[in-house]
């Protein structure tokens, strides 16, 4: 059986090929699509070698690629010592084997090249769990291939190296094996986070989760606005799993930031499946931030790519919600004119903020805006507590925003907004 975790100890030469389908609907131009998966391959230390769009009228069921783009490829792949193919679409088992002996060299799709980065990047006991598991559910019906002119090891593991599987029967036992064992270790996880969740409730902190395409900043805002230093670099899928930090308010209420992993067009079925477990804290959470990569020339197609996985995860229409922020990252990016005619743009909305997470810029404004978004559809009271009801006064802000306290004598006259909810906990409490 194939191990899952990618080890690549030397560069292996790849090449990559985006198939520009006539008439086929994509939100990216064909060239941007080819610069992303050139960044995928960079992200898993790959050496690409070769990159091309290659038209094509239709899709050939047996073989994907025409016999005559077939028989050019196999000339380059030789003169350049190719190791890897990845064709930066969806292949079934059949055209991937056809490929693979036309070629004579390996080759791998959009899925296999996502859930390797996956499998290199995760490490948290539920990212490893989950990305075996989108492994195993995508490799299972793989196993139909017979991998004989592969036999040389090419350093790697998973998808990038090693022999083929010889017993399939067998393999596909062991597979169905690992894939339910698998499954009751993450719904363990998913009790856990449940559990976590509730007791969160119980204190509770509002949630704000960051989301957004992949590299669009997500985790160096999460760092400047919380001072922690999780991993943040120009790669794609830099974060895979989440990370949550206490951040105060401008009001003194302090919430729970979550950063979580980027998303990306087309992203595999099977991972949003495994991962639906760590993207319930999206749909749990109080606040939605989209960041975006303002700077980005597709910064409007990934904004399509990023509300459809949120569609599937059964967050329909959110951008019209009122928890919904969009925040506009890399302003530091911008050229002078371009940000000017954001900004103007960005006066008429209540839900946007241009940010930079290298400078700091639209810090404030953005924490404000949350403040703003938790409070709307508050009550306004006014209540008085003794000076020694330190609890009091820690729960409240804790769960309402304080807008004017007040000392008088050995007591603290307070204007607060706070959720009917809360309020009447707030009652309980003062009984």
């Amino acid at each position: 059986m194939p191990d899952y975790q990618i080890k690549c100890p030397t560069k292996a030469k790849a090449g990559i090929i985006f198939p520009n389908q006539t008439g086929a609907l994509c939100h990216i131009s064909p060239q941007s699509r080819l610069d992303e998966a050139c960044g995928l391959a960079l992200a898993i230390n790959l050496d690409v070698v070769y990159q091309e769009i290659i038209n094509l009228k239709e899709i050939k069921p047996s073989s994907f690629l025409g016999g005559g783009v077939i028989e050019r490829l196999r000339s380059i792949i030789r003169e350049k010592q190719i190791d890897l193919l990845i064709i930066d679409s969806t292949l079934t088992p059949i055209q991937q084997r056809n490929l693979e002996k036309k070629l004579e060299t390996k080759v791998i799709d959009r899925t296999a090249l996502i859930l390797e980065i996956f499998g290199e990047r995760a490490n948290t006991r539920e990212g490893v769990l989950q990305v075996e598991l989108a492994h195993l559910s995508y490799q299972r019906s793989r196993l139909v291939r017979s991998w004989t002119h592969l036999e040389r090891q090419r350093g790697g593991a998973g998808f990038l190296g090693g022999p083929g599987e010889t017993q399939i029967e067998l393999d596909r036992r062991i597979i169905d094996d690992k894939i339910v064992k698998i499954k009751k270790e993450l719904e363990k996880v998913k009790k856990t986070r449940t559990l976590q969740r509730n007791s969160r409730k119980k204190i509770p902190y509002p949630v704000i989760a960051l989301v957004g395409y992949t590299n669009a900043g997500k985790s160096s805002l999460f760092n400047m606005l919380t001072h922690a230093d999780v991993f943040a670099q120009d790669l794609l899928f830099a974060t895979l799993d989440p990370t949550m930090r206490r951040v105060k308010l401008p009001s003194g209420r302090e919430v729970i930031l979550s950063d979580t992993v980027g998303f990306i067009s087309d992203l595999p079925h099977e991972l949003i499946m495994a991962f639906r477990a760590t993207l319930e804290e999206v749909l749990e959470a109080d606040i939605i931030v989209h960041v975006r990569d303002i700077a980005n020339t597709d910064s409007q197609e990934q904004k399509k790519d990023v509300l459809e996985v949120l569609k599937n995860l059964g967050l329909q229409d959110i951008k019209e919600k009122p928890n919904y922020i969009e925040l506009l990252n890399k302003a530091d990016l911008l050229d002078k004119e371009t940000k000017q005619r954001i900004q103007e743009h960005l006066k008429k909305r209540n839900n946007k903020v241009l940010t930079s997470a290298t400078t700091g810029e639209g810090r404030e404004h953005f924490l404000k805006m949350i403040d703003e978004k938790l409070a709307a559809g508050s009550l306004e009271k006014n209540i008085v507590i003794s000076a020694a009801q330190g609890d009091i006064l820690a729960w409240l802000h804790s769960n309402a925003r304080i807008l004017t306290q007040t000392p008088i004598e050995d007591r603290i006259k307070l204007c607060v907004q706070i959720s009917e909810s809360k309020w009447a906990q707030l009652e309980n409490r003062l009984k």
